[in-house]
């Protein structure tokens, strides 16, 4: 096998460039980029679980570290696909947005060890529900997901908004200083994302949330004081919150939402195998990669982190750089776990300002809402059943976002489902959609095998 040409140059290898190994200080160079375009979503992810559930700076250090070596374990997984447990596909693993939101409303309306709980119930019912997967993919196509991704958006950024502000009645809520910050974070990433191009432009985001770091350096909020305090190498304890409790009930949103991300995941990994010109059928690379997210969330489960599922980024990275080898991907997994290692980095995460964290999610997960906007595009609305299936969803899901409490008379159990504006939201609109589309005449469900398609073409236009 021959190692040493740029899989860039047409014809440098008799190998397939996906499986071609690049020279070391190519891979770990390329594998950087990688985690340099995903770092920002296991850091925001990190931050917003531990504002919001009132952790101290230990603890929101150690989360830190557990969430990137769950990121980097599952990504090496993707990679290497041994026993058939990854696509052997250029995948970075990272905490998905969607089920952040979820495992937040688990865990305050529960507890953190039912959250956690949560999370290594859905890793089982990924395999579970695998042989049976493809009869239920017809249940949701564009609309319902979307749907999903737009309701993702107005839920964190709801979420996010509120760690800028702060409490309303905290003598600091929406100080001028925090509001600065974040706003100054979003316009840096705005203004990099329009002024630079190629690999800088798909770090647009990480470098915004570096550049509001700098600012909040030089207006003082900002402290290295304690980076360079305690131990250089920690190692992340396994059920960090205790052990787990296991409610199916409580784990219900959650469970929902793993069939959008097997929808998700059948999309991605059709179109970075056709990206990375693998041959064969793609398809059967589908349940490889969806057993990796599977099990990569068991181990972030058990180290007390949300989902750890694929990355849409990849798609976008490999198509500016024409770099396909999975081996950049090992290195990205074995970057993540280096990371995950060395404590003084978790400790500069965690010092980073609230305000420019937030700032940067508002952006990132605005994006999302945006990907959601550009699904439903497609979608016909002059047909009956599809405008009262997202008005339906809409309803249903935004009512617990933007009127808090609208259920708290309602049983505990009944709250955790009805009060989570995704879960609701997402479920409806299956619901509705099978009523309009399923049940009596169905000529305008579409098979199968075409929402995989156009599954496929939205993660594509990323």
């Amino acid at each position: 096998m021959k190692t040493t040409h740029d899989p860039t140059e047409p014809n440098a290898t008799a190998v397939e460039p996906v499986d071609e190994k690049l020279p070391l200080h190519s891979m770990m160079l390329y594998g950087f980029q990688h985690v340099l375009v995903m770092a920002a979503a296991p850091i925001t992810a990190v931050f917003l679980v531990g504002r919001a559930m009132g952790f101290d700076s230990d603890v929101t250090v150690a989360l830190m570290s557990a969430t990137f070596l769950a990121c980097g374990l599952g990504t090496l997984l993707q990679s290497f696909g041994p026993f058939g447990i990854g696509a052997r596909l250029p995948f970075v693993q990272v905490p998905g947005g969607a089920p952040i939101v979820i495992f937040l409303a688990i865990a305050q309306a529960t507890d953190i060890q039912t959250a956690t709980g949560a999370v290594i119930l859905t890793g089982l019912f990924y395999f579970l529900a695998l042989p049976f997967f493809t009869r239920v993919l017809k249940y949701f196509p564009p609309i319902v997901i979307g749907t999903m991704l737009l309701l993702v958006a107005v839920n964190l950024i709801r979420i996010f908004g509120g760690l800028i502000t702060g409490k309303p009645d905290s003598p600091d809520f929406a100080n001028m200083t925090g509001i600065v910050l974040a706003l100054l974070t979003m316009g840096f990433i705005v203004i990099f994302a329009r002024v630079f191009t190629g690999v800088l432009q798909r770090i647009a985001v990480m470098l915004g949330l570096v550049a509001g770091a700098a600012v909040a350096t030089l207006l003082g909020v900002m402290s290295f004081d304690n980076v360079l305090s305690g131990p250089v190498v920690a190692f992340p304890s396994l059920f960090p919150f205790g052990m787990p409790k296991f409610d199916i009930f409580a784990s219900l949103p959650l469970i929902i939402f793993s069939v959008v991300s097997m929808t998700e995941a059948t999309g991605q990994t059709m179109a970075t195998a056709e990206i990375v010109e693998k041959k064969g059928d793609s398809r059967a690379l589908v349940p490889r990669n969806i057993r990796a997210d599977a099990l990569g969330s068991l181990i972030g489960g058990c180290f007390g982190t949300s989902l750890i599922i694929t990355s849409g980024e990849n798609i976008g990275i490999v198509r500016a750089t024409g770099v396909r080898s999975r081996y950049v991907t090992v290195a990205a997994g074995i970057i993540l776990v280096v990371l995950a290692l060395l404590a003084p980095l978790g400790r500069l995460a965690a010092t980073l300002p609230t305000a420019v964290v937030a700032g940067t999610a508002v952006i990132v997960f605005a994006i999302i809402g945006v990907m959601g906007i550009n699904i439903l595009r497609k979608v016909d609305f002059n047909e009956h059943g599809n405008m009262f299936t997202l008005a339906a969803a809409l309803a249903m899901g935004l009512i617990p976002i933007v009127v808090p409490g609208f259920y708290s008379a309602f049983p505990q159990h009944l709250q955790i489902i009805l009060g989570n504006g995704l879960a609701m939201g997402t479920l409806t609109a299956v619901l509705v959609n099978i009523l309009f589309h399923h049940l009596g005449h169905s000529r305008n469900a579409a098979p199968a095998t075409e929402q995989a398609d156009l599954a496929s073409e939205h993660v594509k236009s990323k």
